[in-house]
């Protein structure tokens, strides 16, 4: 593992005989109290339970629950374990693929509250939880390592769009109920005629029950808990299915009115991993060279569309994000033959500031699909900006990698 020389306060943290990994990074482990515990989650390898566990600021076991078994995308996400505002409550997945759920937990009394769904994180702002049906990604092809379309796995069938997209939880009533349909959404869609006419040639080609692999996905909040961003597409659906790459990233307020098409990605338009600024107003991500047709490069955003404009020829597609307390401070990762790097990008001049070495398969290649021999790293800075926590896989066991930015 290389570090850097003018990176300080470098550190691994891990659980013994335990897998370990926080949730993903564009939610922060850490405790929003300022106690400086830290959220993740780890799994035993010999038995396939995977749990959520709370460290204390020194990397000891505070406490741990969730016993579940894993499916694919804990190698990914864990149990996608997020703190409420208050840091009272945790919220993590259980169930399996054709039944999710997820649970609340109150840390001081153990009380759980079952819900219904998947949720990839509490809003900043608190309760209800907005989310979508996290398995139609997979049965849809993603994950799995030859992309395969596996519609049995979706607990919702693909077609039936008037019954899957945005819903929300409700904890205290414990129900699901749907909010904005992956329909609503397609007809209110400044592309629908042109997504309407895709959808005809795939059920032509098809059959008569088939059609677009169409899905809401991916919410991901502001700090602030004002505003929240969402998918509408395809992803990565099965390639032998003949469907143009459909992607759009939208935004919405808290109570998914004032609909904005931030992106779009679809029909040639590379471009991936999106996510908010600490402003709150403007969205990160890896979108299209302008320039240079079919190329990505680390790009920003407004919320409603307008201002896009590259900010560096970084090109990795990782996971980027900008600390809370210097705007001028990008952390990304990437993929590397022998590994992985975490590295930091100056907004100003678009160059690389700082790059951190990072292991992140086991073996001579990265294996492809979600699976125990490889981790994304998702760096992800705490509220005040002091640390970004990284994944790692240094061998059998993935650990926690932590360190201070460069000033």
């Amino acid at each position: 593992m290389a570090v850097s020389r003018d990176l300080l306060g470098a550190r691994t943290l891990s659980v013994e005989g335990r897998w370990c990994l926080h949730s993903y990074y564009s939610l922060c482990p850490y405790a929003p109290d300022g106690s400086g515990r830290i959220l993740i989650a780890g799994v035993d390898l010999e038995n396939g339970q995977g749990e959520v566990m709370i460290l204390s600021p020194d990397a000891k076991v505070l406490d741990r629950f969730g016993r579940n078994d894993v499916t694919p995308s804990f190698w990914h996400t864990g149990f996608w374990q997020s703190w409420s505002p208050d840091a009272r409550f945790v919220y993590f997945q259980s169930g399996d693929e054709m039944n999710p759920q997820v649970i609340r937990r109150e840390l001081s009394t153990g009380i759980e509250v079952q819900v219904s769904g998947d949720l990839e994180g509490i809003p900043p702002s608190g309760e209800p939880g907005l989310s979508c049906l996290h398995g139609l990604l997979y049965a849809a092809g993603y994950g799995h390592p030859e992309r395969l379309y596996r519609p049995e796995l979706a607990t919702v069938p693909f077609q039936a769009r008037d019954k899957h997209g945005i819903s929300s939880l409700d904890f205290k009533k414990a129900t699901t109920s749907l909010l904005l349909s992956t329909n609503g959404i397609l007809e209110i869609h400044p592309d629908r005629d042109r997504l309407h006419r895709e959808d005809h040639i795939i059920r032509e080609r098809l059959g008569p029950d088939e059609g677009l692999t169409l899905m809401t996905y991916c919410v991901r909040w502001n700090r602030q808990g004002t505003r929240c961003l969402f998918y509408f597409g395809n992803h990565c659906v099965d390639k032998r299915r003949g469907e143009p790459k459909i992607t759009y990233v939208f935004t919405a307020d808290r109570n998914l009115q004032d609909i904005h098409l931030a992106l779009d990605l679809s029909f040639g338009r590379p471009g991936v991993h999106w996510a908010w600024q600490p402003d709150g107003e403007r969205l990160i991500g890896y979108g299209p060279r302008l320039d240079v047709p079919g190329k990505i490069a680390l790009a920003e955003v407004r919320y409603d569309g307008t201002g896009y404009r590259i900010l560096s020829d970084h090109a990795s597609g990782g996971h980027p994000t900008v600390s809370p307390v210097n705007d001028d401070l990008i952390v990304t990762d990437e993929g590397t033959p022998e590994g992985g790097a975490v590295l930091f990008i100056s907004r100003q001049s678009g160059k690389e500031i700082t790059r951190v070495a990072l292991p992140k398969f086991v073996g001579e290649r990265e294996l492809p699909g979600r699976n125990a021999n490889r981790i994304c790293h998702h760096p992800v800075f705490s509220q005040d900006g002091s640390r970004v926590l990284c994944n790692s896989l240094p061998g059998r066991f993935a650990q926690l990698f932590e360190m201070e930015p460069p000033q």
